[in-house]
């Protein structure tokens, strides 16, 4: 019975195909026929085409770009962040970058991220890898250990930025400033800030927002 169930399903969907493959091939004749019988009026379609397909897209953007500021600004807040997982403060974060101003963002996700849950392209200024910590507890020195051992092979070339909900230790800090590359760090009020949109990460010649000052240091 099952057998027999799978082979009509096959043979249905094989159709199905060969009707779509038909279709196709007489739409693309019709349309070729048309295009030499009557070419004033298939310029004009293609042009109106082509202008409803650009405003489309355009629409879209709009509404992902909406949806995005409505996403921050419902958390915004520190007490927000508090309440959220991993996961969710990695996506916050990810949606914050993109409306700082950075390309290609990608949350890298929990498994295989090499020590990186974000990768990002600031335009003129290369490439950031950024490590999230929702964390409830101070961050500590291996922490950051681990992650300039991330930027030091995995991530070689790529400006790092530790994002925390929490703080540093002294010994973190220092670490994390005193690197060879120093890294980007965005503690709990500085996140405060970048949430609501007050500071950038960018570098300062082409954020339009003011800068943190461990930034402008390195």
């Amino acid at each position: 019975m099952a057998r027999g169930s799978k082979r009509g399903s096959g043979k249905r969907r094989s159709r199905k195909r060969q009707w779509a493959v038909t279709g196709a091939c007489l739409l693309s004749a019709v349309v070729v026929w048309f295009a030499r019988e009557y070419p004033g009026w298939a310029a004009g379609t293609a042009g109106l085409l082509a202008v409803v397909f650009v405003g489309g897209l355009v629409l879209r953007y709009r509404m992902i770009e909406a949806e995005r500021q409505r996403f921050l600004a419902a958390n915004a807040h520190l007490e927000k962040v508090d309440r959220m997982a991993g996961p969710a403060f990695e996506h916050l974060v990810a949606e914050r970058m993109i409306a700082d101003g950075f390309r290609k963002v990608r949350e890298c996700g929990r498994a295989g991220d090499g020590g990186v849950d974000i990768t990002a392209l600031a335009p003129g200024h290369g490439r950031y890898a950024v490590q999230c910590k929702r964390y409830s507890k101070t961050v500590g020195a291996p922490e950051v250990r681990n992650f300039l051992g991330a930027l030091a092979n995995t991530f070689a070339g790529h400006t790092g930025v530790l994002v925390t909900s929490g703080r540093l230790t002294k010994q973190a800090r220092l670490e994390a400033l005193g690197a060879r590359t120093p890294l980007i760090l965005v503690e709990r009020d500085r996140l405060a800030d970048w949430l609501l949109g007050t500071v950038s990460l960018l570098p300062a010649r082409s954020a339009k927002a003011k800068v943190p000052a461990e930034e402008e240091a390195t």
